[in-house]
């Protein structure tokens, strides 16, 4: 059996160079599930966190990392929150599991560039990677 963790926020020292008046979307990824890549390596030499990194770094998203999101057997987990005016057209965080690799991770930027959570529908690509909360 796993051991839960407690949610412990990590500083990141990459913030978005841009930022639109009304905010961009935040993910939160758990750490050592980003640290260790569990999907594929693909291409970017330190793996899924540089991926994530590169993401906000190019101002699309901000990134936060926790010590873990309490999901570990689903390993890669990120959640994307919505922006300020992505809450506004009632849009909700969107947990995923899995989510590591070039072509997940991409699809996940192309949302995130077309506003992520209540702007646009989560990329079919990525539905069967999408965790069902009871929130």
């Amino acid at each position: 059996m796993l051991e839960r963790c407690p949610l412990t926020p990590v500083a990141t020292s990459v913030r978005p160079a841009v930022r639109p008046a009304d905010g961009v979307p935040a993910l939160t990824a758990c750490r050592l599930c980003a640290g260790e890549s569990l999907g594929e390596p693909g291409d970017v030499p330190g793996g899924q966190l540089d991926r994530l990194r590169a993401i906000e770094s190019r101002g699309a998203a901000r990134l936060a990392l926790v010590e873990c999101l309490d999901e570990c057997d689903r390993g890669d987990v990120v959640v994307v929150r919505p922006s300020p005016a992505g809450r506004r057209a009632d849009g909700r965080p969107v947990w995923f599991e899995r989510l590591a690799g070039d072509g997940p991770t991409a699809e996940l930027a192309g949302w995130l560039d077309r506003g992520g959570p209540g702007h646009a529908p989560v990329p079919t690509v990525l539905t069967d990677r999408v965790i069902r909360r009871r929130d």
